[in-house]
Order: C-alpha cells, then sequence, then structure tokens
C-alpha cells in the first residue's frame, strides 16, 4: 500500500486558505452579513480568485482576466489587514459596509465575463490570407512599366531611301519598225475617216496586239 506523502506546499496551501476564509468571514458579519451569508463571501472571493488565474494560465493573459484577478486579489489581502487589528470590527465604516453589499453583484459579473468571454488563445488566425479581391474594371487597367526620370533624345531616323522610278512600259516593250510603220498607217486612215487622232484602245483591236505593244506603238506614234 502506498504511503500518504505530506506535501509542505500543499499543507502550507491549506494553512493559508483557512486563515484567509476566516478572516473573509469575520469582515463579512462584522459589515452587517450574518449567518450562511457571511460564509458565502470568502466563497465567492476565493472562487473569483480561481477562475481569474486558471484563465490567465489556459487563456493567455488578457487584461480581462488580469483585472478581475487583481479585483478578488485586493478583497482577499484587504480582508487579511482590516481584520488584523486596524479595523475596528465592532464599528464598520459606512463605505466597507457599502463594499461588502456589493460585492455578489460585482463578483457574479465577474465570473459571468471570464467564463463566456472568448479568450485570444482560442482564436487561431488563417496562416493562408487570402488575396483581396479585384474588381472586374481594375482587371482591366493595364499595367504601365515604370518610365526613367530623365529620357535621353531618340537618334534621328535615317531617310527612307526612295524607289527607283520605274521605266515606261512604252519603252520596255520593243516594237519592230515595220508594226510601227503599219500602225501609222492604220492611224493615218482612221484620222481621214473620222477626222480625229485614233486612240490606243482603237489601234489595239485594229492591229490585233496586246495592251502593252499598244501602248509602246501609240507612244511612237505620238
Amino acid at each position: 500500500m502506498a504511503r500518504l506523502r505530506v506535501d509542505a506546499v500543499l499543507v502550507q496551501a491549506v494553512i493559508a486558505g483557512a486563515l484567509s476564509f476566516a478572516r473573509l468571514h469575520d469582515l463579512a458579519a462584522a459589515a452587517g452579513q450574518d449567518g450562511w451569508k457571511a460564509w458565502a463571501y470568502p466563497i465567492s472571493v476565493d472562487l473569483l480568485l480561481v477562475a481569474a488565474w486558471r484563465r490567465l494560465r489556459t487563456g493567455g493573459p488578457t487584461r480581462l482576466a488580469w483585472c478581475w484577478f487583481l479585483i478578488a486579489l485586493a478583497a482577499s489581502l484587504g480582508a487579511n489587514v482590516a481584520t488584523a487589528g486596524l479595523l475596528d470590527m465592532r464599528h464598520v465604516p459606512a463605505w466597507l459596509r457599502i463594499l461588502v453589499a456589493a460585492w455578489p453583484a460585482l463578483a457574479f459579473m465577474g465570473g459571468t465575463l471570464l467564463a463566456h468571454t472568448e479568450s485570444e488563445a482560442s482564436v487561431i488566425p488563417d496562416p493562408t490570407p487570402q488575396p483581396p479581391a479585384v474588381e472586374d474594371d481594375q482587371k482591366a487597367e493595364p499595367v504601365l512599366a515604370p518610365v526613367a526620370d530623365v529620357e535621353e533624345p531618340a537618334a534621328p531616323s535615317a531617310p527612307a531611301p526612295q524607289p527607283a522610278p520605274a521605266p515606261s512600259a512604252a519603252h520596255a516593250v520593243p516594237v519592230p519598225a515595220a508594226l510601227v510603220d503599219h500602225a501609222r498607217k492604220v492611224a493615218d486612215d482612221h484620222h481621214a475617216r473620222t477626222g480625229t487622232p485614233i486612240d490606243t484602245d482603237t489601234l489595239r483591236t485594229r492591229l490585233g496586239v496586246p495592251p502593252q505593244l499598244a501602248d509602246a506603238i501609240a507612244a511612237q506614234l505620238a
């Protein structure tokens, strides 16, 4: 059978808790809280102190937990110091009676806030933040490249080479001399009959030659 080991820290905690409990009871009784109500005050103070300390250990050091921990600690320390002979327990001041009477509502509010307020440790941030949404009109805007502060003057462009004039179609097509003489006779005959010079289309029809050759012949007859 395992032996019951006595822990010095646990014994010290029991002694300190019993003394604090008794002094809180005495202060509540002196402030006008008689019967079971005087015994309920130390329980209320110690429970609020433990709840605030547990919130500090599990939920992180938040302002809410520190606030109610200090309030419960001040109530416990104040009762222990006041009952150490610094306060006349037979004539308790009015402000202390007001504090003792208001403690139940204060402790209830503190316990409710500690129990039902979400702690910072339970809020886990999203490790992959989503990029901000881009509207359609912003998507359509082009991205401009950065422009240098000082722009170098552009070099003058070289003049474009001018194309060489194409040779005239009349001189490009060789015309036999006999064909030119025959065309001159046809042109004279047309002028004698109509009184007007022969045109290129009529000359081409009368001679039965291609358009390029007819143009060359007409250029020599001019």
